[in-house]
């Protein structure tokens, strides 16, 4: 069990084993629940929509999840939703990545890819590949060390 866990994974989750490729967004927030202590917080920055015409089904494209929300209430979890505080630490950042610091791209597995290269960009994300793509059309982006 822990105290606290943190949703980033957000409604475009996937399984796990054979049903691996298939999205089910309530995966991370249930299993959150599971690991939770009694009395536990469960942070979730992860995005979630309101709608999404793509959903896996007629719930899903309302932004309505298989949640247990059962199990957080009689654990007594606590959720705390919404975007990540990031003016709080916006300058910082910014200054450790301007001076060499942080390399945000390597720690996000980012890959930068030309204009050229964004259509089989978007068809990799969309078959769940594990990276993130920046696309740089005018190859003035500077690479991760």
């Amino acid at each position: 069990m822990v105290d606290s866990a943190v949703d980033c994974v957000g409604f475009e989750a996937h399984g796990h084993g054979k049903d691996a490729a298939a999205e089910q967004p309530a995966t991370v927030l249930n299993a959150l629940q599971e690991i939770a202590r009694a009395g536990g917080s469960i942070g979730i920055p992860g995005l979630y929509v309101t709608g999404d015409p793509g959903g896996i089904d007629a719930a899903a494209k309302i932004g309505a999840l298989s949640i247990r929300i059962g199990l957080g209430w009689a654990k007594s979890c606590s959720f705390h939703t919404g975007q990540c505080p990031v003016l709080r630490y916006n300058r910082q950042l910014m200054m450790a990545i301007l001076h060499d610091k942080v390399y945000p791209a390597k720690a996000c597995n980012a890959t930068i890819i030309s204009l050229e290269d964004a259509p089989q960009g978007y068809k990799d994300f969309d078959k769940g590949a594990a990276k993130k793509f920046v696309i740089d059309p005018h190859g003035t982006a500077r690479k991760a060390a």
